[in-house]
């Protein structure tokens, strides 16, 4: 969103709303857009896979109780943009499994889960960003997507 309402007088916006002004580039809203559809589609499939097999917390709606598959279920898989300091990668987005579980996930299940996430991207990323040179690579003790994050000519 931006701001247009401004103070007659003085031509500006109150401190409040400056503080609140973000300028979301249409690149950058569709990108985000295909991230979230690539990361919903990994959540759909992981949930088919694994629905019943561990307790969700007792705050967490069971899936498909709200719009949004990041808020339900018993996974909450995404990315997070990262500049990349102190990486040999660089910047890139890290990919972030939650499983909204108390019980102990064992090691080997876990392990599953993000082996079959990283496939799943490998598979996805050329179908959701086929005009992007992309990769998966692991960064610490995660998974990262780095490459071509250009926005092009904006």
């Amino acid at each position: 969103m931006l701001w247009t309402e401004v103070y007659a007088d003085t031509g500006t916006l109150p401190f409040a709303q400056e503080m609140m002004i973000t300028m979301d580039h249409p690149k950058t809203v569709e990108w985000d857009a295909r991230m979230k559809a690539m990361f919903d589609r990994i959540d759909t499939i992981l949930e088919d896979r694994y629905h019943n097999h561990w307790r969700l917390r007792r705050n967490r709606p069971k899936r498909g109780e709200t719009t949004n598959p990041e808020a339900d279920g018993l996974f909450n898989v995404g990315a997070i943009f990262t500049p990349g300091y102190g990486s040999k990668i660089g910047r890139g987005y890290l990919v972030d499994i939650t499983l909204a579980t108390d019980a102990q996930v064992p090691l080997e299940q876990r392990e599953e889960i993000e082996k079959l996430v990283l496939d799943l991207l490998e598979s996805f990323i050329p179908e959701y960003f086929p005009e992007r040179q992309l990769e998966i690579s692991r960064d610490g003790s995660r998974y990262k997507i780095h490459g071509d994050l250009s926005l092009g000519t904006i």
